[in-house]
């Protein structure tokens, strides 16, 4: 679908910082570096993106969440009508780390491009859905009262602008109303302006950018998707609990829910996470992240969210493209595909975390794709989620 996959690449390589070498090859130039990035660059920079921007640490705790091995599954991908196994699907495909978990318990779990279990991957917009559910935890601990509240409530310099009036609620189901332009082929975009320099001190710098965009349409009547929208949402999360993103992410879901590693947030130029984009974590952690949204919203035995988020989250709110109902809906900064009954996380160059929730099923993948996103690609991801899927019901 052609607006499944953007993400804030403008806001991210914004905070790259240079670095000497990759492979071999300097990067190329900051401003367009991860989109321009070559094969070998995308191998190692996604696996080290600690070492190239500035970024906070999201702690793990002492406790492990199991993810016991279970009875392996064997299956072959039908791309354009040809077979493969999953290891050509994987060099085909460029995919560093690919994660099934049946019932809990791990059924295919495979690694390419040089990378180990041990190693991060970066998340580009997988981190947007994160997000969403740091709202659900602000919501649940009280430091949000609703998602009918004002954004204007949170986050008060965009009184008197485009914003007055929208709801939290519009703001993570992408229904601002708020022009919004996110053409990356188009350097006056919006995407490709916001955020990149500190327009007024004291003010997060994408917070003084997209206070003075005009309304377009009414509020909750149409689906936009917008980066500078996901950044906002961070910044509102962040102001409601008076904490950094990383810190609460890790106080209520990383260290009690029980992921393997310490995950990084990437800043902006402001030392503030980016809210739309570029966490980086193990595999198996992406997989946690499916099993905490399939299990409700629980983490140490406490209930994170409200007990109706994950499933409210997870659920279409308003139609991507109301002319093409195929292309499925969106929830709280997840993607729903009601015809295949699953919810994603999604990040360009091919991050995954796709769930069948009827199925217990959760399966993560990353990539390094040859492009940011393209039909085709797309296509041969849904290929495998679906053999995927075959293999590990029957």
């Amino acid at each position: 679908m052609m607006l499944k996959m953007k993400l804030a690449m403008a806001a991210m390589t914004a905070a790259l910082l240079p670095a000497a070498t990759l492979a071999q090859e300097t990067p190329p130039p900051i401003g367009a570096s991860v989109l321009m990035w070559s094969p070998d660059q995308q191998k190692d920079g996604y696996k080290a993106m600690e070492k190239l921007a500035a970024h906070k640490v999201v702690a793990r705790g002492a406790k492990v969440f199991p993810l016991p091995a279970g009875k392996t599954i064997d299956l072959k991908v039908s791309i354009g009508g040809k077979e493969m196994s999953v290891e050509a699907y994987m060099a085909a495909y460029r995919v560093s780390g690919l994660l099934v978990i049946k019932d809990g318990k791990v059924i295919l779990e495979r690694y390419g491009l040089e990378r180990g279990p041990n190693d991060r991957w970066t998340s580009f917009s997988v981190a947007k859905s994160m997000t969403s559910t740091l709202v659900g935890a602000a919501i649940q601990d009280g430091y949000i009262k609703s998602l009918n509240d004002p954004v204007t409530t949170y986050i008060p310099e965009l009184k008197g602008g485009g914003y007055d009036g929208v709801t939290v609620g519009q703001l993570i189901t992408m229904t601002s109303g708020v022009k919004w332009n996110e053409d990356y082929t188009d350097l006056n975009s919006d995407v490709a302006k916001v955020g990149l320099s500190v327009i007024e001190p004291g003010v997060n710098p994408v917070v003084s950018y997209m206070r003075r965009l005009p309304r377009d349409v009414t509020p909750g009547t149409k689906f936009n998707y917008s980066t500078g929208e996901t950044d906002l949402v961070g910044v509102l999360v962040s102001n409601a609990v008076r904490k950094p993103l990383a810190q609460y992410l890790s106080e209520k879901i990383w260290a009690p829910f029980g992921m393997e590693q310490d995950a990084i947030w990437v800043e902006d130029v402001a030392g503030h996470e980016r809210g739309g984009c570029c966490m980086s974590m193990t595999l198996r952690d992406y997989g946690r992240i499916g099993m905490f949204i399939l299990g409700g919203g629980k983490a140490g035995g406490k209930q994170v969210v409200p007990a109706s988020w994950t499933k409210e989250a997870t659920a279409s709110h308003i139609p991507v493209d109301p002319a093409h109902p195929e292309a499925g809906g969106y929830g709280y900064f997840w993607w729903v595909n009601p015809t295949a009954k699953s919810y994603e996380a999604l990040g360009i160059f091919g991050q995954s975390i796709t769930t069948f929730p009827q199925d217990k099923l959760v399966i993560a993948i990353n990539s390094a794709w040859p492009a940011a996103d393209t039909p085709e690609l797309n296509a041969a991801r849904d290929s495998l989620t679906a053999a995927i899927r075959t293999a590990a019901v029957k």
